[in-house]
């Protein structure tokens, strides 16, 4: 994964996007219950990595830099997908629900994906009207990425960890 494949931050995240989006729609099309079990661990791990190196390392650079309501509303979502992220890692696509659990999921990232690309008011608009560093930014978060592609392809990612939402024991 060259660095000159992203000319910055954003376009490392639009990048994310657009690959997760495919893979969805991969789901979508395919009703062979292998390809769907290994799709839907692709598209987990990816938003996995994904929401990892936006919590870890773009939404802090931006803290205090743009509107703090775009930020919180960014972890939410985020959690929300890690809650249905874990629960389809703990399953299987003979399960209940577990075709309408990955619905759901790309119903989220798409609500999610529009609400960080929309072009004047969104998060990647306000991002870059900032003084941040997006191509230093980009650099921090691709190694940050292939750290945990590493991680992914040795030992396996752990669970999705909610930072925003409390769950709460039924």
């Amino acid at each position: 994964m060259a660095t000159e494949q992203f000319t910055d931050a954003i376009a490392l995240l639009k990048a994310d996007h657009r690959k997760v989006e495919d893979l969805f729609e991969q789901f979508e099309k395919t009703n062979a219950s292998a390809r769907k079990q290994k799709l839907a661990h692709e598209i987990c791990t990816e938003l996995k990595i994904h929401t990892l190196i936006e919590e870890e390392i773009f939404y802090p650079a931006f803290q205090g830099k743009i509107d703090q309501h775009t930020l919180d509303e960014a972890r939410v979502e985020h959690d929300g997908a890690k809650v249905l992220i874990n629960d389809i890692e703990a399953g299987r696509p003979e399960d209940n629900f577990y075709d309408a659990k990955i619905t759901v999921l790309s119903e989220e990232i798409k609500h999610h994906v529009r609400e960080e690309e929309k072009p004047s008011d969104g998060m990647f608009a306000q991002c870059r009207k900032t003084d941040v560093d997006l191509i230093e930014l980009r650099d921090l978060m691709l190694a940050r990425k292939q750290e945990l592609m590493g991680k992914a392809k040795t030992e396996g990612l752990p669970a999705a960890k909610p930072t925003a939402v409390n769950l709460v024991a039924a």
